[in-house]
């Protein structure tokens, strides 16, 4: 097993996502401003703060594309074949091998008794569980909490700066997509799988959240897109409504979680926070 360095073709999916991230900044740059005379088309445009609209509503439509062409179909198989308990174990299987990504977060954050409870959730499921495909940490009354580093970022004080729709992985901000990358690179199952050229792990693990996701939120995504007059606009919303719902803690008055793919790329909206949402990435 080798340790020294990550291959060269991560460091490539590394700068490929900064340079995403830049040219995107660039385009929010050039995008028009209301007139400055109007006081509120500029409050109602820095509420939004969605500088780079045009270029995000083309990415967007670029992501609802591949869900037609391939997530979609691909969750509706899915939720056809295999039988909910079944479906259930996976989704159990896929939080337990995140928990070493939550406890690293929990800890930057100082929440130390939650990082006790993502320990503890590990060991049980791990064992007691089978492989995480049980749950019976929750029944010993440890619940499940998801945290990244984009919510860690934001407990530090960092501003989230303007709304992007990021190809594949969907809504998010500088702040998130930071967040995104570092989580990827603190996660020991991708260090373990990229260092002994078993890197399928790392993207059948991706391509199976991101099918398992689309499943949950199928009945939901379809309901949402039928009943929003403006589906990009509802998304850019309720992303920002789950944010600030997990970064809180669950403290905030959000009651609607919607997409952030920091952790789980959906195509292209969302998801179920942690595990059932109340309306919606």
């Amino acid at each position: 097993m080798r340790f020294s360095s990550t291959p060269h073709r991560e460091w490539s999916l590394f700068r490929a996502l900064g340079v995403l991230i830049l040219s995107l900044f660039v385009t929010a740059g050039c995008a028009s401003m209301p007139d400055p005379t109007d006081a509120e088309a500029v409050a109602e445009f820095e509420e939004i703060n969605d500088p780079g609209e045009p270029a995000n509503r083309a990415v967007f439509e670029f992501n609802r594309g591949l869900d037609t062409v391939i997530v979609k179909p691909a969750a509706g198989m899915y939720r056809h074949i295999i039988p909910p308990p079944v479906r259930e174990g996976i989704h159990n299987a896929l939080n337990n091998l995140r928990s070493p990504v939550v406890f690293f977060n929990d800890i930057l954050q100082g929440e130390f008794g939650r990082a006790g409870t993502t320990l503890m959730r590990f060991v049980i499921n791990s064992t007691i569980g089978v492989l995480g495909l049980g749950d019976p940490a929750t029944d010993f009354g440890f619940e499940y909490h998801n945290e990244d580093f984009g919510q860690t970022l934001a407990t530090w004080g960092v501003d989230e700066g303007p709304y992007i729709m990021l190809p594949i992985f969907g809504p998010s901000n500088p702040r998130d997509a930071v967040g995104l990358v570092v989580d990827f690179i603190s996660d020991p199952l991708n260090w373990w799988a990229t260092n002994t050229d078993r890197e399928f792990i790392t993207y059948s693990r991706s391509g199976t959240r991101a099918v398992d996701g689309r499943a949950r939120n199928y009945d939901v995504l379809e309901d949402l897109e039928r009943s929003s007059l403006d589906f990009y606009a509802a998304i850019r919303s309720l992303y920002r409504q789950r944010r600030i719902d997990e970064i809180s803690n669950g403290k905030s008055s959000a009651i609607m979680p919607a997409p952030g793919l920091s952790d789980e790329p959906i195509l292209p909206g969302p998801r179920r926070s942690p595990d059932e949402i109340s309306i919606s990435q």
